[in-house]
């Protein structure tokens, strides 16, 4: 039996310029490539749809954040409607406040901005996002209450928050499989309190 063909053009693009952005760093305190977090979160919105902008978003959502990569540089790639989608998964930082001080801020920020953020945002967004509960899953698991000491914010409680926020904001996919594995993964790690 042939594979179908698949017009794949657009994401491969978005992969090499991923790669080369994310070139020789490293994921804060995991020892592997950073490119393995866009590529996962590429796979996890691959689950919910096969929209080739979506899907090279995901690949791209950290560039923007993470490297010298501007969101003028991602339009003049790949058009608007990626561009706007990478932006809108970019924290916002504020000048002359250090990362740890603005934490708070900047999550609530961007909780509030995936809340009134579009259908396809939120996908890309949901790619993200559970990329992040599941390593937070996994080290959960193996440091236990010693895995909070790598984040800006420190305390348990405060990451608590901000991901029952993020599913409160990402509840429009609350059908998908990833939304679903997200929310287990938030209770195994904060287990809700009765």
């Amino acid at each position: 039996m042939a594979n179908q063909y698949l017009d794949t053009e657009l994401l491969d693009r978005a992969i090499v310029f991923a790669v080369k952005a994310h070139h020789n760093t490293e994921r804060r305190g995991k020892g592997f490539p950073y490119i393995v977090h866009p590529m996962e979160a590429v796979e996890i919105v691959a689950t919910i749809t096969s929209d080739q902008e979506l899907l090279a978003a995901a690949a791209l959502h950290d560039t923007i954040e993470d490297t010298d990569v501007t969101v003028e540089d991602i339009r003049r790639e790949f058009g608007d409607r990626i561009a706007d989608l990478v932006h809108a998964e970019s924290d916002q930082f504020p000048e002359g406040v250090s990362e740890e001080d603005s934490w708070h801020d900047r999550k609530q920020a961007a909780i509030d901005r995936l809340a009134a953020a579009s259908h396809d945002a939120k996908i890309v967004a949901m790619g993200d996002k559970l990329s992040n509960m599941r390593a937070i899953a996994r080290d959960y698991a193996m440091k236990g209450d010693e895995l909070w000491k790598i984040f800006h914010a420190k305390n348990k409680a405060e990451h608590e928050w901000h991901y029952r926020g993020l599913a409160a904001s990402l509840s429009e996919l609350s059908d998908t499989f990833a939304y679903k594995e997200f929310v287990r993964l938030l209770d195994e790690v904060f287990p809700p309190h009765n």
